[in-house]
């Protein structure tokens, strides 16, 4: 099978959707109210350490994936076992992104509609981009957010005179506890979910890639979520944290005169592209690595099986839309914490071992022959 590369724009642009993806519409820092701005800047920076551990490990053995670097660094034995952990996260990460969709378009669309048809049927597009592969996620998404930030930044201006800069205060008002405990619930989620893509970006093609790549797509997405969120405390003030889909609530406050209403649609279609790509990349990685597990020679051979698995899941996973919202927020951080942190540091400490013991670089891929 021939190796897939991405340029760093592309890698860029799928790790900015891939961030802002159901982050933007189930919101950030719901313990913090309305400091949860605040609780967003502290993610950003609680995240930026972890951030350059993955690039690092990436770096280190540039053209390999995480199921490679963990089958090199632990053996075979081991390096399976983590492989394993990985491969369940990114399942189930997918399976919750899923369900987000489902329970955005149940609650808001269409509530008398069984939640799992609009689920399959968003699947099937993510089986479907799966299968395609990172290179043509990459293309698209390189299309499409120009659109996306042209949507973003018009709703923003179109906002401006619902928002009232004091409901952002008092700042603080709550204490430090709940800025920190928002904090790091926003570290968790949308941040170091981006640990997924070392699953993926073995088809960067330099070195330097993974940290180009993580921080312009951190800061950018940062930026987004966070001004996101500015606006949506202006609009809600401490019920943002009581709401379960806040930018929905706060753009649905928007009306121009008798002409223009209903803008909620736009903060939709940024949403339902989000959740594509998310949930596709998360169906990569697990394809991938139980490719690897058990040698398969094309990881697309299990991808509708393993994207069908995937969404049944999802529709399980949860009773109903209060245990979602607890699960995000209460449960979420501290379940991917080894996931997101324990696991990385061990990974790259034995990374760096490897790396001074036996001098071991992975040679840069052949340009192709022209």
């Amino acid at each position: 099978m021939q190796k897939e590369q991405i340029t760093d724009k592309e890698a860029i642009c799928i790790f900015i959707i891939y961030i802002m993806g159901s982050s933007l519409i189930i919101g950030i820092g719901a313990d913090a109210k309305n400091d949860a701005w605040i609780a967003g800047i502290v993610g950003f920076l609680m995240a930026i350490p972890m951030l350059l551990i993955y690039s690092r490990i990436l770096s280190l053995f540039q053209g390999k994936d995480l199921f490679d670097i963990l089958k090199i660094l632990f053996g075979k034995a081991i390096g399976i076992i983590v492989a394993v952990i990985y491969i369940w996260y990114a399942f189930h990460l997918g399976a919750l992104v899923l369900r987000n969709f489902g329970e955005f378009i149940n609650t808001v669309a269409m509530p008398e509609t069984p939640m799992f048809v609009p689920m399959f049927c968003l699947a099937l597009v993510c089986i479907f981009a799966a299968r395609l592969g990172i290179e043509v996620m990459g293309r698209t998404t390189t299309f499409f957010l120009p659109i996306l930030f042209l949507i973003l930044i018009v709703v923003q201006l179109m906002a401006i005179p619902q928002v009232h800069l004091n409901y952002l205060k008092p700042i603080l008002g709550n204490g430090l506890a709940p800025i920190l405990k928002g904090g790091f619930s926003t570290f968790s989620f949308p941040f170091a979910e981006s640990v997924v893509f070392i699953g993926v970006f073995d088809s960067l093609k330099t070195k330097k890639s993974p940290y180009k790549v993580y921080s312009w797509g951190t800061l950018i997405s940062g930026i987004i979520i966070i001004l996101t969120t500015i606006r949506n405390t202006g609009v809600l003030s401490s019920m943002i944290g009581k709401m379960y889909f806040p930018s929905y609530a706060a753009v649905s406050r928007i009306s121009i005169g008798d002409f223009l209403q209903r803008v909620e649609v736009t903060v939709s279609i940024v949403f339902i592209f989000g959740v594509l790509i998310k949930s596709s990349i998360c169906l990569l990685v697990t394809c991938k690595g139980i490719g690897k597990i058990f040698n398969l020679k094309d990881y697309r051979s299990i991808v509708i099986q393993t994207g069908l698995l995937m969404t049944y899941f999802s529709y399980i996973v949860y009773d109903n839309i209060m245990d979602m919202s607890y699960w995000a927020f209460k449960v979420y951080p501290y379940y991917a914490f080894p996931m997101q942190v324990i696991l990385p540091i061990i990974i790259w400490v034995f990374a760096e071992i490897k790396s001074k013991k036996s001098g071991y670089a992975t040679p840069a891929p052949p340009a192709p022959h022209t």
